[in-house]
C-alpha cells in the first residue's frame, strides 16, 4: 500500500512536471510568434517535446531521444533560443540520474554543439563578449544538468547501500540471536539428559525391582509403588519429548510441537492420581471435539499441576476434575474438599505458571479457596466457534 502510494505521487509529480514544462515552452514560442509566425508543427514539436517527460522515470532513455529529436527539429525550423530547450535539460538529467550517462552524452551532444555553432557563427567569425556569453550559456545549462544528474544517482547509489548494510546488519542481528538460542538450548537439552534423565532412570529402575520383588514373594505391590512406576514412566516420556523440542536447531519447530500430553491421556492422569493417594473422578460436560495444540496442551497441564497441589497441599481429599466444551471456550474446573488456607493463595510456582499458560491464550485462571471448604482452580480458554454444521 505504501509502494503504491509512492508510485503515485511520482506519476502525479511527473505530470505536473510535464505539464509546466509545456506552458513554459509554448509561452515562450507565442511571444516569439509576435515577431515571427510559427506553424502547426511548430507547437507540436514543443508539446511533444515538453508532454513525453510523463514517461521519463519508465523510459528515459527513449524520452530523452523524443525531446532531442524534436527540439532540434523545432529549432532547425526557428529562431534558436534557450527556453525550447527546457524539455531536454530536464530529460538528460532524469537519464543520468538513472545511470545512462554515455548515451545521453552521444544523444545530447549534436544538440550541443549545433548550438555552439550557431552562437558563434552569428558575428561572422568576430568574436565579441557578447556572442561568447551567448555561445557558453547553453553548454552551461547541458552541463548543470549532467551534474546533477550525476550527484542524485551518487545519492540514490549511496542511500541504496546504506539501507542494504542496515538490512544485513539486521540479518547478522537474528542470526546471531538465533545461533545463541540454539546453543542455550543445547546446553539445556544437555543438562537436563545428564541431570534429570538419570535421576528418573533410577527411579523407575528402582521402582520396577521393588514391583518385581514384591510380586515374586507374592505380596500385594503397594498403590504407592505403583503410582511411582506410573509417574516415572510419564516423566521419562514428556522429559524425551521436550529434550527432541530442544535439540531441533532449525528454528522451524516451535516449543511443544514434540508429542507432548494432551487431554487425551487425562484418564491416566486421574489414575495416577489415585494411586498417589488422592481419589479423583473426570466430568466432561458438552460435545467433545479437536482443540488446538496449545489450548490442549494446557488444559493437561492445568489439570496436572491442580492435582499435584492437591497431592501436596490439601491433605486427605478426594478431587473432581471438569471439562466443560462450550461452543465459544473450553472450561477447566479443579475441586478438592481438602483443607485450604484462609485468604488469598501464595503465588507460588505452579499457580503463576497455570495464570502464565492461561493468559497466553487470552483465557482468564481463578484460584482460590471454596465457600464450602476445600480449593478451586477454574481456568477459562476462548476457542473458535464451532462451524455449523452443514
Amino acid at each position: 500500500m505504501v509502494g503504491q502510494q509512492s508510485q503515485w505521487r511520482r506519476d502525479a509529480f511527473d505530470v505536473a512536471l510535464a505539464v509546466g514544462v509545456a506552458v513554459l515552452v509554448l509561452s515562450d514560442a507565442a511571444l516569439a510568434a509576435s515577431s515571427s509566425p510559427l506553424s502547426v508543427l511548430d507547437y507540436a514539436l514543443l508539446t511533444t517535446a515538453a508532454l513525453v517527460l510523463v514517461a521519463r522515470r519508465r523510459a528515459p532513455r527513449l524520452v530523452l531521444l523524443v525531446a532531442t529529436v524534436c527540439v532540434v527539429w523545432y529549432l532547425l525550423r526557428t529562431e534558436p533560443n534557450v527556453i525550447p530547450v527546457t524539455p531536454v535539460l530536464v530529460a538528460k538529467y532524469t537519464a543520468v540520474s538513472f545511470g545512462h550517462r554515455f548515451w545521453t552524452i552521444g544523444v545530447v551532444s549534436p544538440l550541443v554543439a549545433g548550438a555552439l555553432f550557431a552562437n558563434l557563427s552569428r558575428g561572422g567569425g568576430a568574436l565579441t563578449a557578447e556572442i561568447v556569453t551567448d555561445a557558453l550559456l547553453p553548454l552551461g545549462w547541458f552541463t548543470a544538468a549532467y551534474v546533477m544528474g550525476e550527484v542524485t544517482r551518487q545519492r540514490q547509489a549511496y542511500l541504496h547501500e546504506v539501507e542494504q548494510r542496515a538490512i544485513e546488519a539486521e540479518r547478522s542481528r537474528d542470526e546471531a540471536a538465533r545461533r545463541r538460542a540454539t546453543e542455550e538450548r543445547l546446553r539445556i537439552a544437555r543438562e537436563l539428559h545428564d541431570s534429570l534423565t538419570h535421576s528418573i532412570s533410577v527411579i523407575k529402575v528402582q521402582a520396577g525391582v521393588a514391583d518385581h520383588l514384591a510380586r515374586k514373594r507374592g505380596e500385594q505391590v503397594p498403590d504407592a509403588l505403583l503410582a511411582i512406576q506410573a509417574a516415572s514412566n510419564d516423566a521419562t516420556r514428556e522429559l524425551r519429548a521436550t529434550l527432541e523440542v530442544l535439540r531441533e536447531t532449525d528454528g522451524d519447530a516451535e516449543p511443544g510441537t514434540a508429542a507432548v500430553s494432551g487431554l487425551e491421556q487425562l484418564a491416566d492422569l486421574i489414575e495416577r492420581s489415585q494411586l498417589a493417594g488422592v481419589p479423583a473422578t473426570m466430568v466432561v460436560r458438552g460435545d467433545e471435539r479437536a482443540l488446538p495444540p496449545e489450548v490442549d496442551r494446557a488444559a493437561y497441564r492445568i489439570v496436572q499441576e491442580a492435582l499435584t497441589n492437591v497431592a501436596r497441599h490439601a491433605g486427605p481429599t478426594t478431587a473432581t476434575v471438569q471439562i466443560d466444551y462450550r461452543p465459544d471456550g473450553l472450561v477447566i474446573q479443579v475441586d478438592d474438599d481438602g483443607t485450604a488456607a484462609p485468604g488469598p493463595p501464595a503465588p507460588g510456582v505452579g499457580l503463576m505458571g497455570m495464570r502464565e499458560r492461561v493468559t497466553a491464550l487470552g483465557g482468564q485462571l481463578q484460584a482460590g479457596p471454596r465457600p464450602a471448604g476445600g480449593f478451586s482452580v477454574r481456568a477459562e480458554i476462548p476457542l473458535p466457534a464451532k462451524a455449523p454444521v452443514q
